[in-house]
């Protein structure tokens, strides 16, 4: 019996609501880290590689309680406002999927963004180790200039700094990152969460900070599967309050852990109802 665990995007407070929800269902008894597959997009990227490398998840939730300004991005409300503008255009049924994430690509590559060396040694940290993991990790992104959609692993060779990056790489706020001969930008231009990417799994558990973006989409994502036992995990109401309007907000980091420790914990029962021990 395979067992696939699947990380949406969902920016700084994702990451930090992730991280919470982890360690809680942990502290419960019911851990996840034991995924044969973990699949990662976006902020599910960064979590999904400190999980694979078994990063400790109490010392990665303190690590979210410690205080940080909030840094404003380097284009400030154009880039926002280009940000909003992609999702205008992905959320739009009159253009195909891959000719919207094409669209939103040209934009990612012209936005007034920071360089991509910067961008890349502000994502160093985020990372504790260099090499992939010796796990199944699968990080997804999207090439800018078409909109096909990628996955990366261990034998993709994208170095895993890059891979994640380019699955963090928010168009209209970051740079999209170079491998190889192309320019790769977030996994979350696809929308839904990935589950998809997680076919032939027999349990699938799906933690998706934005769900509410997407809800039908993951839901078809997830059947698409085959799993026989699958749950969706997102954020409860204060969940959502203790994001607040910014995704990208450094200060809402601690408050996002704390709603996803106390949510992990209420969850630990459903998690055991479709993951075995």
């Amino acid at each position: 019996m395979t067992k696939a665990l699947v990380l949406g995007g969902g920016g700084v407070t994702g990451i930090a609501w992730h991280l919470g929800v982890l360690c809680g269902l942990q502290r419960a008894g019911s851990p996840l880290g034991g995924a044969d597959t973990i699949v990662g997009t976006s902020a599910g990227s960064v979590v999904g590689t400190l999980l694979a490398a078994g990063v400790d998840l109490e010392e990665a939730v303190a690590g979210q309680r410690r205080v940080v300004a909030p840094r404003p991005s380097g284009g400030g409300g154009r880039n926002t406002g280009q940000f909003l503008a992609a999702l205008a255009v992905l959320a739009d049924p009159s253009v195909p999927a891959q000719q919207a994430r094409a669209q939103v690509g040209a934009m990612a590559l012209t936005a007034p963004t920071t360089d991509e060396a910067t961008y890349l040694s502000r994502m160093e940290p985020l990372i504790p180790v260099r090499d992939w993991p010796d796990r199944d990790l699968r990080l997804v992104v999207v090439d800018a200039a078409d909109g096909r959609d990628l996955v990366l692993d261990r034998a993709s060779g994208a170095t895993l700094l890059q891979a994640v990056s380019a699955s963090c790489a928010v168009p209209g706020l970051m740079p999209p990152v170079t491998i190889g001969d192309a320019r790769y930008m977030d996994g979350g231009v696809r929308l839904g969460a990935g589950a998809d990417l997680a076919a032939g799994a027999d349990h699938l558990v799906v933690i998706a900070p934005m769900a509410a973006l997407s809800r039908d989409r993951i839901i078809a994502e997830m059947a698409s599967t085959g799993a026989g036992k699958t749950l969706l995990i997102e954020p409860d109401e204060a969940a959502r309050e203790a994001f607040g309007p910014n995704f990208m907000d450094p200060s809402r980091r601690a408050a996002a852990a704390e709603a996803g420790l106390r949510q992990g914990a209420t969850l630990a029962e459903a998690v055991r109802a479709v993951w075995p021990a």
